[in-house]
């Protein structure tokens, strides 16, 4: 029998939650244009953010903050498609358990 399929399911039975998908929102940079400058954005606008591309980008589960990485590219079929390299992740079993 497979042990990682073993780990899961005990993981799985020990907490019922484990299994619940959840999302997490990837916050890249923000911006703070004046009002007067955001009623005047149309197509094609360039709203400046706060980071440049190569900063990290912070994950979050509703406000909290649960990690750190950095954007890239996948390869292969998923070409094109981004993805975050967690870097830094939050302790979280203590609220979670």
């Amino acid at each position: 029998m497979n042990s990682h399929a073993d780990a899961t399911r005990n993981a799985d039975s020990a907490n019922p939650f484990s299994s619940v998908p959840i999302e997490i929102t990837i916050s890249v940079g923000k911006a703070r244009p004046l009002i007067r400058d955001l009623l005047k954005l149309g197509k094609d606008a360039v709203l400046p953010l706060d980071k440049r591309v190569d900063d990290p980008v912070e994950l979050y589960v509703g406000d909290r903050l649960i990690a750190r990485g950095e954007l890239e590219e996948m390869d292969g079929d998923q070409k094109g498609q981004l993805a975050v390299r967690l870097t830094e992740i939050a302790k979280l079993q203590d609220d979670l358990g």
